[in-house]
């Protein structure tokens, strides 16, 4: 399973300074997480201070 940003992001760049695989970067209107690359480790989710991102199936 990988990790999606929901629409809680504020865009404060915490979860992409803290991805040991930089999968993370900015979309138009919030952070975005690459699937193919993301390792679920949940290292985002820890240190999101609005808790965006969430394990997904998808």
């Amino acid at each position: 399973m990988a990790y999606k940003i929901t629409d809680k992001c504020i865009s404060c760049g915490a979860c992409a300074a803290e991805c040991p695989v930089g999968c993370i970067s900015q979309g138009e209107d919030k952070f975005v997480i690459d699937a193919s690359a993301c390792i679920s480790c949940g290292t985002c989710a820890g240190v999101c201070p609005v808790e965006a991102p969430v394990e997904t199936n998808d």
